[in-house]
């Protein structure tokens, strides 16, 4: 029950009045200053701040792009990169909002190169360049302020990398198992390298690997159904369904349990279970679709009330919720 409402109607109960009922709030610890906003709050501001103001800057540049010439659009976004870098050099206090900017402006430096010469190069290029040039400032800075954004541009690259190999299409066809695969297998180890092994090394938090593994699991669900539907996607399925269930036994586990984690990968076995049986019950069906919705609906309803008691009996084991 919410702390709040218990309180509110025990008031209600013992009728007390307003000096009691807050006297009743100043021992359940509702009328102080939540824990820790002293230190997170102004932190969090600097980081909203950095990320606003680089993207002012871009945004600046260009609603003046005509006023700039090539050398000058060049020079500007630099110049942004390098302020960033030497702040973050010089002012460890602002070390993640600074070095924030600068990954903001590495990327609009690379968009702009991209524009100005058309080197022919894949989209995916862009974003792996972008995601090289800047681990180097994640690793010294060693923070999931940066390293939050960088597990989002990784991921894309990753995604676009997979898209460009089936020939700039998305299908989940047999001939193309071999490019998922080499995709998934970059998804997992950016996900491992973002996690609790790694994380002497390298400096990430937990948000930065969340990230990285509710992408991952996303990607394993949509290309999964892609193949479900599909004339011969079938071991895209099957593949992603063992996967899934494998990061599931691992999440489960206590060295590496993970509550958010666990429950995007809970949600997308449910996904594809759901949508296996959906296509099971209308494979060749030519009539009582009602009965097999029915059917659907109540399995879906059970599967989902079951996956919620087992995370929340494992989170209650790992102390995670009372």
């Amino acid at each position: 029950m919410d702390l709040r409402l218990a309180l509110y109607e025990l008031a209600a109960r013992h009728r007390l009045d307003a000096p009691k009922v807050t006297r009743l709030r100043q021992l359940a610890g509702m009328e102080g200053e939540p824990t820790g906003l002293a230190t997170w709050l102004p932190r969090g501001v600097a980081v909203l701040g950095a990320a606003l103001g680089g993207f002012g800057v871009i945004l600046w540049i260009a609603a003046n792009w005509e006023d700039f010439g090539r050398f000058g659009r060049f020079g500007l976004l630099q110049g942004l990169v390098a302020a960033a870098a030497i702040g973050a050099w010089l002012k460890p206090r602002a070390r993640a909002p600074l070095g924030l900017v600068a990954l903001l402006g590495i990327g609009a430096l690379f968009s702009y190169f991209g524009l100005t010469y058309q080197s022919g190069a894949d989209p995916w290029q862009l974003f792996a360049l972008w995601a090289a040039l800047a681990l180097p400032l994640c690793l010294g800075i060693r923070s999931d302020v940066l390293w939050t954004p960088w597990a989002l541009v990784a991921m894309t690259g990753i995604s676009l990398w997979v898209y460009a190999h089936l020939g700039h299409r998305w299908s989940a066809e047999s001939d193309d198992l071999l490019v998922h695969l080499q995709g998934w297998a970059a998804a997992l180890l950016l996900v491992a390298g973002l996690g609790t092994a790694a994380r002497r090394f390298t400096g990430a938090g937990v948000w930065s690997m969340r990230l990285a593994l509710t992408l991952t699991a996303i990607m394993f669900c949509s290309t999964a159904l892609g193949g479900l539907f599909s004339d011969s996607g079938g071991w895209h399925y099957a593949l992603s369904l063992v996967l899934l269930i494998v990061a599931a036994g691992m999440l489960s586990n206590p060295q590496f349990f993970d509550l958010f984690g666990l429950s995007a990968v809970a949600l997308g076995l449910d996904v594809l279970l759901v949508a296996g049986l959906g296509k099971l019950l209308f494979s060749g069906h030519s009539g009582e679709f009602i009965g097999a919705l029915l059917v659907l609906g109540l399995a879906a309803a059970g599967l989902l009330a079951v996956t919620v008691k087992v995370v929340l009996g494992l989170a209650r084991q790992q102390g995670e919720v009372a």
